[in-house]
């Protein structure tokens, strides 16, 4: 395995799931607009320690400063803590399976902007936008050649 696709396992449970995983990569490299980028699927979120033992405390990460907390202190068997090393390839991140990062558009000017990096950006268009700038906004799209992530929502009616 190259640098680009290194997959770090965890547990036994990992070690199972790791052809999956590979095979997974193997996909996404063939819709990549760059074959020699693979892509490794996003790993769990870093949970707070005790979130799961009590109602009041948010699950969302805070580093545990206590002079006895067994997860600062990097106890075997403890949660995880979130580091450097977690961190993406810096060529892959943000990117989207498509090989392409997003990019909020709400206006035609918007778009626009990506007229020369259509290859590296795909157009999302915001959620406040209305189906009627939707349409047209889509239409210039494909004028440009530039990628639209969710050019069917708000755009089909009911019949």
């Amino acid at each position: 395995m190259d640098d680009c696709s290194c997959v770090f396992l965890r547990s036994t449970e990992d070690a199972a799931n790791s052809e999956q995983r590979q095979q997974m990569i193997q996909r996404s490299a063939q819709f990549s607009s760059n074959p020699k980028l693979t892509f490794v699927a996003g790993t769990s979120r870093f949970f707070r320690h005790q979130s799961d033992r009590f109602k009041c405390v948010d699950p969302s990460w805070r580093k545990p400063k206590g002079i006895d907390n067994r997860v600062r202190r990097r106890f075997r068997g403890s949660i995880a803590m979130p580091s450097i090393g977690y961190g993406s390839n810096k060529k892959t991140r943000y990117m989207m399976p498509s090989g392409h990062k997003s990019f909020l558009v709400n206006n035609v000017k918007d778009l626009e902007l990506l007229m020369m990096h259509n290859r590296t950006y795909a157009a999302e268009i915001a959620s406040a936008v209305s189906s009627r700038k939707r349409i047209d906004i889509i239409a210039r799209a494909k004028q440009l050649g530039v990628k639209v992530t969710n050019a069917k929502a708000k755009v089909t009616t009911e019949v």
